[in-house]
């Protein structure tokens, strides 16, 4: 019997971009773009600290380094959660 070949994973997060405005990310499949302005841990953050991005429990974003926790849905649908970091 042979194993099924497997596919992209597609339950990971990795970062593809990382600009003087934000960055972009790659989860299962979707691209995001966080701007500095709403996610200002990031703005100031080392290049390894940006790349070292979880994806835990298929729908929370965890970055170590940096001690950031985003909910996947909250860039989804950003209009249920408007709360926005204010220095």
């Amino acid at each position: 019997m042979k194993s099924p070949v497997l596919g992209k994973n597609t339950s990971s997060a990795e970062v593809e971009n990382i600009s003087r405005h934000g960055i972009w990310l790659l989860v299962k499949g979707r691209e995001y773009f966080l701007a500095y302005g709403d996610y200002p841990w990031f703005a100031d953050a080392k290049l390894s600290e940006i790349h070292n991005v979880k994806l835990l429990r298929g729908k929370h974003l965890h970055w170590p380094d940096l001690d950031v926790d985003l909910e996947l849905d909250s860039l989804s649908n950003e209009e249920q959660y408007p709360l926005l970091y204010k220095p």
